[in-house]
């Protein structure tokens, strides 16, 4: 069955980059929507940016600014999501998602397809 694993965090000063990866061992990625979403703790999970089927890409969450940016790896049959400038604010559980769908949508509940998640803390 597919099932989706993310990779790539850690814990990081303030400032600092990682490269998170969402892949789907024995499927292929690029016929899809991915999502990826990120849950701080004692919060709701939010939203954070989705790459559609076509490549196009939609950033959830004001506040990251042109910090993060997500792109699919056709090489390596991944999404990435690239975090720069990480800010302590930014620490939680980052997931990735797939929709059974070509475009993108902000809303959990229209995912079926969900990693574990990969812990991203920023802290000095």
């Amino acid at each position: 069955q597919l099932r989706l694993v993310e990779s790539g965090g850690g814990e990081v000063q303030p400032g600092g980059s990682l490269r998170l990866s969402c892949a789907a061992p024995g499927f292929t990625l690029d016929d899809y929507a991915i999502g990826w979403f990120r849950q701080a703790p004692g919060k709701a999970r939010d939203p954070v940016a989705c790459i559609t089927s076509d490549g196009f890409t939609m950033n959830f969450v004001d506040s990251i600014n042109g910090r993060f940016s997500i792109s699919r790896n056709m090489d390596e049959n991944t999404v990435d999501l690239q975090v720069n400038d990480l800010k302590p604010e930014d620490t939680a559980v980052y997931y990735c998602a797939l929709r059974p769908r070509m475009i993108c949508t902000r809303y959990g509940e229209n995912y079926d397809y969900w990693g574990q998640g990969t812990q991203v803390i920023v802290s000095s």
